[in-house]
């Protein structure tokens, strides 16, 4: 089983390869390919899922080097659920691209789609920090093929945007690995986690310097404010499908920060005291504050979806920067919801945009639109899901957030941003679904008159056919929110378990530096470290890791 590690990141890269070599000029062929290819892909997360749930932390060795030289990768719980959580939205993302046609509409959808997966399960998996940057730089490469996919010269400027902010945070990273490895001489994270805690408080002024640059680095990728400027016209301008994808992108930052934060510089340490509630909590309430403010100001609804991600990542970090076990189980709930709410409002965005032709994404009265009853359904579900009103996952998220914010110093703060925030919020989403579907009945600059409602110009066209298959993709993630509603006890004991997990490192570095059969201990009087032989030197296998 060990060896369905790598398969994340090796399968979606050779069907990419596949699809560009021989299914380039054959497009239901390349469909075939990718769809079959995500289903495979939800299958094998699944397996490492259930078999992480168990505790158990599977170590893969590419080329068979010993830690920490050589590549690793690591299936623990956390690793696994992110795992999961991205082959579960890539499936009804794709259905949408297929349905709506946004595959056809530029070249090497399906191959830079796969290409994309292969980073992200990439950056889920690596146990290395290195890596973690290569595994950045592929999913950023294929994401940069797909923003511009389409064309118009709206979204090449939003491009533009994203490429440079995100090429700043590359060069970022890049500086925080080398002081890393200035400090200690390795990058691989287990490694760091002892050679870190072994560095004396009198020489640790390079390590903070690299903790910070790496915090700032994942701000970046989460949007954090003051670093957030990229989202807004990069996510409104993306294709639907796209930005549907890009909701896990964000995540990507969030879960970086707790696997770093956790494993490498624990809440603990010496060096990151502080770090966390001076800076990180009051950016993150600002952060929400501001991407709320935006979803209430904004005329248009995609950049209204693209605020409220910004806000929810700005929930997310609230839970996270208190570094608490409480915390980090409803941070991760917290993404679980937001990854679904928002990609299930992009695609809606994209079939408003579709069927109101005459205004688009604009919040202004225009003519009704077609199938407008099971739209709205939809549009009212996720904005009450993203909104955190009952009875859906959202209010769920924030109730486990503003529990685990108990104990901490700015605990006031948290709740008043938190409730004033979601009163924006669902001013900012009424508005925009009444706007839509209430006031439709209404010509642009019309009175309401109840002679002219029932003017045929006002009526939906008969003849305006919609394909079902982007509408059925849309309701597979309205019950993926509905799911984890119902099921959130369940959810909230297994994420308890995964952030028992993350504070408990032990196990983790162990099977990472045990895997081929020694332990590397640290703490000695000179500080450096030491090897020691491993009980399990025979089978390979230390405490509750494995590895292949």
């Amino acid at each position: 089983m060990t060896h369905w590690i790598i398969a994340p990141v090796v399968l979606p890269a050779m069907l990419a390869a596949i699809i560009i070599l021989a299914a380039r000029f054959h497009q239901n062929l390349a469909r075939v390919f990718s769809m079959a290819g995500c289903v495979a892909l939800l299958l094998v997360a699944s397996g490492l899922f259930w078999r992480a749930s168990g505790g158990q932390i599977d170590v893969y060795l590419l080329g068979n080097w010993s830690p920490p030289f050589g590549i690793v990768l690591v299936a623990d719980r956390l690793s696994t659920l992110m795992v999961l959580l991205t082959s579960v939205l890539a499936i009804p993302v794709l259905l949408y691209a297929i349905g709506s046609g946004w595959d056809m509409r530029g070249r090497h959808f399906h191959a830079l789609f796969q290409f994309q997966l292969m980073g992200i399960m990439g950056a889920f998996l690596t146990g290395d920090a290195f890596n973690l940057f290569v595994f950045f730089e592929v999913l950023l490469i294929a994401s940069y093929g797909l923003m511009i996919h389409g064309g118009g010269a709206p979204r090449l400027r939003a491009g533009t945007q994203y490429v440079l902010y995100n090429l700043l945070g590359s060069t970022l990273f890049l500086f925080a690995l080398g002081t890393l490895y200035a400090e200690t001489g390795t990058l691989n994270m287990a490694d760091l986690a002892g050679r870190v805690a072994a560095i004396e408080p009198g020489a640790d002024a390079g390590i903070r310097v690299a903790s910070v640059l790496l915090l700032l680095v994942f701000a970046v990728k989460a949007a954090v404010l003051p670093l957030h400027f990229w989202l807004p016209a990069s996510y409104a301008e993306a294709p639907a499908p796209v930005a549907a994808l890009f909701a896990i992108m964000t995540k990507v930052g969030a879960y970086s920060i707790i696997r770093m934060y956790t494993l490498v510089f624990p809440p603990d340490l010496e060096l990151t005291q502080g770090l966390f509630g001076t800076w990180l909590l009051p950016a993150a309430l600002a952060t929400t504050a501001i991407g709320m403010i935006g979803v209430l100001g904004t005329q248009r609804i995609d950049r209204m979806v693209a605020f409220s991600v910004i806000g929810s990542m700005g929930m997310l970090l609230v839970a996270l920067a208190g570094f608490s076990e409480a915390g980090i189980a409803a941070a991760l709930y917290y993404a679980l919801h937001s990854t679904l709410a928002t990609a299930a409002l992009f695609l809606l965005v994209d079939v408003i945009r579709d069927r109101r032709k005459d205004a688009g994404v604009h919040l202004v009265d225009a003519r009704p639109i077609g199938g407008a009853s099971l739209i709205a359904g939809m549009f009212f579900a996720a904005a009450i899901a993203m909104c955190g009103m009952p009875p859906l996952s959202g209010f769920v998220g924030k109730l486990l957030v503003l529990d685990a914010s108990f104990g901490t110093p700015l605990v006031v703060w948290i709740w008043s941003v938190v409730l004033g925030t979601s009163l924006l919020c669902i001013v900012g989403f009424a508005r925009a679904g009444s706007t839509v579907f209430w006031k439709c009945h209404q010509e642009p600059g019309e009175r309401n008159d109840p002679h002219t409602e029932t003017d045929a110009r006002n009526k939906p066209d008969p003849d305006d056919q919609h394909p079902a298959t982007p509408v059925v993709a849309i309701g597979g993630l309205i019950a993926l929110i509905l799911a984890i509603t119902v099921l959130a006890g369940p959810i909230n004991r297994m994420l308890a378990a995964t952030a028992s997990q993350l504070f408990s490192p032990t196990p983790y570095i162990s099977a990472v530096m045990g895997a081929q059969g020694k332990v590397i201990t640290y703490g000695g009087s000179d500080g450096y470290a030491q090897d020691g032989a491993s009980d399990h030197a025979d089978d390979g296998t230390e405490g509750e890791g494995e590895a292949h």
